[in-house]
């Protein structure tokens, strides 16, 4: 297993520790507590398929923040980006009367655009003027937030005031075999599309020049500029793909885990996939392991809270203290290397005094 993995493992075993210390504090069985969670996301085949949809938007905003991270960028506006991408697409499938095979891909390919050109503003201020991205992409969270409740009550109230017209099925991500197959569940195509997504940017990344020339500037910019890469041109561009994952994060979430946008509300995917990344150490495959573990957590705490009498929000500081761990992964880093190069001097030792033995 790759050092990434292990430390990933070593922040989840101590955040589980931490919060089996905090069911003890609260009267409760840590391993009645934990059955339950876990049970809560796995027990039978509709939670399972409820647990994969609610990892869903978190693999997308989870890349959109590792992508950014990978390529020297952090990306705050997950949030805003994923709000508008999925009020766009939203718009698309109330106001345009198109079969379901074209109308669904149409409302993703707006979702992923929208959540682009989001991202583009931010990302035109760090190239163009040096405006720090966490300051931006924060600022453009608030904008999106209160365009959105403007527009919403006004071309597409529902039958709330708190509330988005419905989607028509035509116009959702929702699949009936695939929900049926998982004991009706809220599971849907958008889970397809993550797994497209984690294999498309882990390819990106990884075996293109974009994906070389992005790194390059992350690295060192100076030193990109200096073999000739556009430095402005790969930060604009990250940001642009790193908002497009999060706008697809929103057609998932708007068209396929629910039908319609709560007014006032700033998904919280968006931030969530900050800690995601971070878990997931900002690889693809990591982040779709991370998600589907903070998707176990998210649908398991509901179930462990009516079972016994832990409170909900255990789940909650079990999720931060992991967080937690996960960000100071460089001091576990040092502690793993610290441990490894005892153990090659003690077996340099051990060989050394067998050969002397030989002689």
């Amino acid at each position: 297993m790759k050092k990434g993995g292990i430390i990933s493992l070593i922040a989840i075993l101590l955040g589980l520790l931490a919060g089996a210390l905090l069911i003890l504090l609260t009267g409760n069985d840590p391993v009645e507590g934990f059955t339950y969670l876990f049970k809560g996301g796995l027990q039978d085949a509709e939670r399972i398929g409820n647990t994969l949809a609610t990892a869903t938007p978190l693999i997308l905003t989870g890349l959109s923040v590792a992508f950014a991270f990978r390529t020297g960028l952090f990306n705050i506006g997950a949030s805003g980006q994923m709000l508008f991408g999925g009020f766009c697409a939203s718009s698309i499938g109330l106001t345009v009367d198109l079969p379901t095979i074209i109308l669904v891909p149409l409302m993703v390919v707006i979702a992923f655009i929208a959540g682009g050109l989001w991202a583009f503003i931010p990302g035109l201020l760090k190239a163009k003027f040096n405006v720090h991205e966490v300051v931006s992409t924060i600022m453009m969270n608030w904008i999106a937030y209160w365009t959105i409740y403007y527009l919403v009550p006004k071309y597409f109230k529902g039958n709330t005031e708190t509330e988005s017209k419905i989607l028509p099925d035509a116009a959702t991500l929702k699949m009936h075999w695939l929900a049926d197959m998982f004991g009706g569940s809220y599971i849907n195509f958008g889970l397809f599309i993550a797994a497209i997504m984690v294999i498309v940017i882990a390819f990106i990344i990884n075996r293109t020049v974009l994906g070389y020339e992005l790194k390059a500037v992350g690295f060192n910019r100076s030193a990109a500029e200096y073999a000739g890469i556009s430095v402005n041109r790969n930060v604009i561009l990250s940001m642009m793909i790193s908002g497009g994952l999060a706008g697809l994060a929103g057609v998932v979430q708007y068209a396929g885990n629910a039908q319609l946008i709560q007014i006032g509300v700033l998904p919280t995917e968006g931030f969530d996939g900050i800690a995601v990344a971070l878990l997931g150490m900002n690889t693809p495959i990591g982040v779709f392991f991370s998600a589907i573990f903070f998707g176990l957590l998210y649908s398991g705490k509901g179930f462990m809270s009516a079972m016994t009498s832990i409170p909900p929000e255990i789940a909650d500081v079990i999720i931060a203290i992991i967080i937690y761990f996960a960000a100071t992964s460089i001091l576990i880093k040092k502690v793993i290397d610290r441990v490894g190069k005892a153990r090659k001097y003690k077996k340099e030792a051990l060989d050394s005094k067998d050969g002397e033995k030989v002689k």
